[in-house]
């Protein structure tokens, strides 16, 4: 059987000569770029237009840098947005864009601390407001999680405030055992460190640099570990608990996409830090919950993409039940904690400790007393 011919002209330009399948249609690398900027264009829409926001006054916006593949194209791509609202003297104010970064050494000792690159996003994206601050800054971002941390952790767990903020955050890390709650608990203090910046700069809300594979991997990752009810807010635009608003502009965007695009500009090349892959001879019960999901959807997603597109495309048609003024948040993760009906443990969130009231079924799992 003849395979499918190659067209001679790009499908949709109709005048280069095709380089790439982007989707099952033959296209040049400038038509391969346009697409792949239009989808975060629309998507900021709202934001450099003003819609239904002040006309007057700062609009800013965060983006957190962890200077991987996703959100580094991110920013390249939301740098030009501002730079070209800054030509047009007469146009819409747009948005400020502020990035943070927290210091990826301070997060796993294992990865250099990139400063090198910091200074080279610095001179390269100069419309943008960088700061760069560690993992254990959140004491200070953050005053509030100290209480949270004694209350959530292993019974021998002591937050001696004697120690430097440092040597605090590793005993406290230290004491949870599961590879899961490990990931799951960092990933959540990563959270209230980014948002409690966001809300100190007096941000609208907070750009995500998640791909739609990223994203599913998410997903996938949040209802294994009971976190099913959070994904109407952790992967999807709109209204956080914190009341700060999350956008996801790359979630129609795969990331092989990315790659493809970070790749036709040599400027990024010495910013991303490449992604570490789990060996295959890694034992899978080392591995966290995300990180399978994450090298399910990388190995599936390749093969299958139009399935993980159809994953977070489900999940943004979910709707958080409508919260009262009064419900309550996890002390940990800040999800809502809704009333039920139901009596058993499992569905009220309820256990025999003091903590009960306070955390949510799924931050209750991966405590360190129920994660050995």
């Amino acid at each position: 059987m003849p395979g499918k011919e190659i067209p001679e002209r790009c499908m949709n330009c109709r005048e280069a000569q095709p380089a790439f399948i982007l989707r099952s249609r033959h296209v040049c690398q400038d038509c391969y770029i346009r697409f792949v900027k239009y989808k975060p264009f629309k998507r900021t829409e709202n934001y450099r237009l003003r819609r239904n926001m002040p006309q007057d006054g700062p609009c800013k916006l965060l983006l957190p840098l962890s200077y991987g593949l996703s959100s580094t194209v991110m920013l390249h791509m939301l740098h030009e947005q501002v730079e070209t609202m800054r030509l047009k003297p007469h146009g819409p104010k747009g948005y400020e864009l502020l990035v943070l970064t927290i210091d990826p050494s301070t997060i796993n000792p294992s990865i250099p601390p990139h400063d090198e690159a910091f200074s080279l996003a610095e001179k390269r994206f100069p419309h943008c407001s960088f700061t760069t601050v560690p993992f254990h800054s959140i004491f200070d971002y953050d005053p509030s999680i100290s209480e949270v941390m004694s209350l959530y952790a292993h019974a021998k767990f002591e937050d001696q405030t004697s120690l430097s903020n440092q040597e605090r955050l590793e005993a406290f890390r230290s004491s949870i055992t599961s590879a899961t709650s490990k990931a799951d608990v960092d990933n959540i203090l990563i959270n209230r460190l980014i948002v409690a910046f966001a809300k100190k700069m007096e941000c609208r809300g907070i750009v995500w640099g998640d791909s739609d594979s990223k994203l599913a991997a998410k997903t996938l990752a949040n209802v294994a570990k009971g976190r099913g009810s959070a994904v109407t807010w952790q992967v999807c635009d709109g209204i956080s608990p914190s009341g700060l608003e999350y956008n996801f502009p790359l979630r129609d965007l795969f990331t092989v996409e990315l790659r493809n695009y970070a790749s036709f500009i040599p400027e990024l090349s010495d910013l991303i830090i490449p992604h570490q892959a789990v060996s295959e001879n890694t034992l899978t019960k080392n591995l966290s919950i995300d990180e399978l999901m994450v090298r399910y959807v990388l190995t599936q997603g390749e093969k299958y993409p139009g399935v993980m597109l159809n994953v977070t495309r489900t999940a943004s048609k979910l709707q958080s039940p409508s919260a009262s003024p009064a419900e309550q948040q996890c002390s940990l993760c800040g999800a809502l904690m809704f009333k039920t009906n139901a009596t058993s443990p499992q569905a009220t969130g309820q256990h025999s400790d003091s903590l009960s009231s306070q955390i949510c079924y799924a931050c209750a799992r991966s405590r360190p007393d129920l994660s050995c």
